[in-house]
């Protein structure tokens, strides 16, 4: 038997959530043992062999708007400001 974790996952759409939820409460499941279900199914779509090999296979991706300072902003935490 695998074993569980409890876990908050952010940024689900609302409305999806609910659709996904309504549809185990139907079901006379639970959300967890759904979503252990598709991401399994997630899982198994592609195998582990096909996805890239190398890190230099992967494609960049633009941080979201408002986080362009983001590795300063890091810094500065973890390391104190360094412009005094």
């Amino acid at each position: 038997m695998a074993t569980t974790m409890d876990t908050t996952i952010r940024n689900l759409d609302e409305q999806t959530y609910r659709a996904f939820r309504a549809r185990a409460v139907m079901q006379g499941r639970n959300v967890g043992d759904l979503l252990n279900e598709a991401m399994r199914a997630y899982l198994a779509r592609i195998p582990l062999a096909q996805l890239a090999s190398s890190l230099r296979a992967l494609e960049p991706e633009a941080f979201p708007e408002g986080n362009e300072h983001l590795s300063q902003e890091i810094d500065a935490i973890a390391y104190g400001d360094r412009r005094a």
